[in-house]
């Protein structure tokens, strides 16, 4: 009687253990089931979103993100992606916004920091750019020439002239940073450059009137006007001293080494116009057509020094980028 009373509970409890793996896979199962469903959907929103950001339609972009976070709202991937299209729309506040959190994170991942980096120049904010690439400088020494960059948009060229001293220290110096260094070598003769022949553009009344109204102001539109009133005289030698000049007041404006080299093009002067356009093209963020401007000019640059085939190089550079817009 006992040793059949303990038949029964044994194969009672070989049925509940059945029974308890049974529910336990078929749990597992479709846990499986959903996580591999979650993935395919995930993987679905998330390169749809990179095709709308291709095809420039970032609002559809960040709308097929939103469904990723729904799934994964822990995805560096999707917050960095985030962060990319909303810096698209100008949207700076949200664009900082997701990539905090992403560097939360990975707080020394270098492409996002290197992103940060570019909202800060977009929003002109170069103090807080500097910040962030020496971080980047610290984790890969060679993008160093960017924080000399950065200090050059800021104007700093007290520190610039240190962190020069120190990359020829450490022999990290490239073709990029001699070039910066010139510019500050010349930089200080800009005062006694700009007074040469200056009288030459007063000729024109309008002119002497505009020249007096920003020596008073220093306003930068009444000196593009300047400029262009130059260029259209073909009062190369007045063109090349103000703009010279004005890169004392404004460093971080491309048009301003557009001019300068344009300039010195039409004067002869072509190694020193390459060195300008090879630093003022750095200065161009987001402008397809001043960026053409400046490969037109080198190709002339090139030209008139007789290197056709890099003349033709740059000159189809600029072709190619006239035909994107």
């Amino acid at each position: 009687m006992y040793i059949a009373h303990c038949m029964k509970t044994k194969k009672l409890n070989n049925y509940l253990l059945g029974g308890i793996v049974l529910i336990s896979s078929f749990t597992y199962a479709q846990k499986m089931n959903t996580l591999e469903e979650n993935n395919l959907k995930f993987q679905t929103y998330f390169f749809e979103a990179l095709k709308q950001k291709a095809i420039k339609n970032y609002t559809k972009a960040i709308e097929n993100l939103e469904k990723c976070y729904e799934i994964d709202s822990l995805n560096i991937a999707v917050e960095f992606e985030f962060s990319k299209n909303e810096l698209l729309l100008k949207n700076y506040a949200e664009a900082i916004f997701f990539i905090d959190k992403a560097l939360v994170k990975e707080p020394k991942n270098n492409y996002l920091l290197k992103h940060k980096v570019v909202i800060y120049k977009a929003q002109g904010n170069f103090k807080d750019a500097i910040e962030i690439q020496k971080k980047v400088v610290e984790i890969q020494p060679k993008n160093i020439d960017e924080l000399l960059l950065l200090y050059f948009q800021n104007k700093d060229f007290i520190k610039a002239e240190k962190l020069i001293v120190e990359i020829e220290k450490k022999a990290f110096s490239t073709q990029r940073i001699k070039r910066f260094k010139k510019y500050l070598e010349n930089r200080k003769l800009l005062d006694k450059k700009a007074n040469v022949n200056i009288t030459s553009s007063f000729s024109d009344i309008n002119l002497k009137i505009l020249k007096e109204a920003y020596n008073q102001k220093k306003e930068y539109k009444i000196l593009i006007e300047i400029l262009k009133r130059e260029l259209k005289k073909e009062l190369f030698e007045a063109l090349y001293n103000d703009s010279l000049q004005a890169l004392e007041l404004f460093p971080a404006q491309p048009y301003l080494y557009k001019m300068n080299g344009l300039a010195l093009n039409k004067l002869g002067k072509y190694n020193e116009a390459i060195d300008v356009l090879t630093l003022g093209i750095d200065f161009v963020i987001d402008n397809a057509n001043m960026e053409a401007d400046f490969y037109e000019e080198l190709s002339k640059s090139y030209k008139g020094l007789n290197y056709m085939n890099k003349a033709l190089k740059y000159m189809q550079k600029a072709k190619d980028l006239r035909n994107l817009n």
